[in-house]
């Protein structure tokens, strides 16, 4: 049995980057971008005014000076003529100031009088301008490799960027075993549950990145497991969930052997999650869950999630952990490191007082995963723990 920092740096080693595409900037979101991509223009491409008012000089904005209204300047019609001194433009937000102007007045700030603008009495600081290339100039670059956001998004499409460079997505093949399940929608017989860990794992792994593909359940045979695992060739990650404990019926680590599995390694120290296992099978990766629904999910959350980001060409490294004080005493952790359900809020973090891996209600309702090392001693309320997000 391995330590989960082993078991992530074996997980690792199974996958490499994939290769880049070029889409359309609107289907990019969600994607990590892979090459370095470059603003062809400068934002704003022009002093632009921030807000709407009079756009003057400088050094004529004195209390009760006055100028004449020598045209007007909006967003996407710019003023071509000529302003000269004790002349003003009128100017809306966004709109572009001509080269000799540097200042804008709020409307707020003067009375008008036909064509003929006052400034009236206090601070007019602020010249409300937007620099040429405020934002960006000509030529800056997004950093990469990064997981485009919306922010990011709206940056490339500012900067005239209509297509980016960004890794395949990874195909990511589940494979849920075992005679006792049945599909959502489907009639279960006395002793059979539905196949909910499916689910879960793949709306986690399309939320990271991935392709799935929801294959069938494969029967507590092994020429059904054969016959579902030859459904996934060609994934670049396989996943198996149940069958991979040491039961009579616990098929999944022998069959896939017997197709060419390379296992890397078969049990974790930790809770929940125990039986999991991992290898190569032909060009794919393979990694074996428990059966049980929290577990599969847990293990997702740790290791699954890593692993995506790997193939999408983001840097190989184990969730982030945050830190959080407890509200409630805890008693000592037992020999594994254990992932309980928790919920943080703010500052302090509320362990589930109920762990047991078959519930989904309590893994329903956590925002965290609460990490405590292997024979961790008691703790006390106001100590602090660490935590991954969920």
């Amino acid at each position: 049995m391995i330590s989960v920092d082993q078991a992530l740096d074996a997980l690792f080693k199974l996958v490499t980057p994939l290769p880049v595409e070029t889409v359309p900037l609107i289907r990019a979101n969600n994607r990590v971008l892979a090459g370095a991509v470059s603003a062809t223009r400068d934002q704003p491409p022009f002093a632009a005014s921030a807000m709407d008012g009079y756009a003057v000089r400088s050094q004529e904005v004195i209390p009760g000076a006055r100028w004449a209204v020598a045209g007007e300047s909006a967003a996407g019609h710019g003023f071509d003529g000529v302003v000269d001194q004790g002349q003003a433009l009128r100017i809306f937000t966004g709109a572009p100031l001509p080269a000799a102007l540097d200042h804008v007045v709020i409307q707020e700030n003067v009375t008008v009088d036909g064509t003929t603008i006052t400034l009236v009495d206090g601070p007019n600081d602020t010249p409300y301008v937007r620099p040429k290339g405020a934002d960006f100039a000509k030529g800056t670059q997004m950093s990469f490799p990064r997981k485009l956001r919306p922010a990011d998004i709206a940056l490339l499409a500012a900067m005239n960027v209509a297509s980016v460079p960004v890794a395949r997505k990874p195909t990511v093949a589940i494979i849920p075993t075992g005679d006792e399940l049945v599909q959502p929608g489907e009639t279960p017989g006395p002793d059979q549950i539905i196949a909910s860990n499916s689910f879960g794992l793949a709306a986690m792994l399309e939320d990271a990145g991935a392709d799935v593909q929801l294959l069938p359940i494969a029967r507590d045979r092994a020429t059904a497991l054969q016959t579902v695992l030859g459904m996934a060739e060609g994934a670049d990650l396989i996943v198996t969930i149940g069958g991979a404990s040491v039961g009579d019926h616990d098929l999944v680590g022998a069959t896939a052997i017997e197709m060419g599995l390379n296992q890397e390694f078969y049990k974790v120290a930790m809770r929940p999650g125990k039986p999991l296992m991992a290898g190569r099978i032909r060009e794919s990766a393979l990694v074996g869950l428990p059966g049980n629904p929290v577990s599969a999910m847990v293990c997702g959350e740790v290791f699954l999630k890593p692993m995506v980001d790997i193939l999408l060409g983001l840097p190989a490294k184990a969730r982030t952990k945050h830190s959080a004080v407890l509200s409630h005493d805890m008693p000592a952790n037992g020999p594994r490191e254990h992932y309980m359900r928790a919920n943080v809020d703010g500052h302090t973090v509320t362990v589930a007082a109920k762990q047991d891996s078959a519930l989904l209600t309590v893994l329903q309702t956590a925002n965290a995963l609460v990490v405590r090392p292997a024979n961790q001693s008691n703790l006390k309320k106001g100590d602090s723990v660490d935590y991954i997000q969920i």
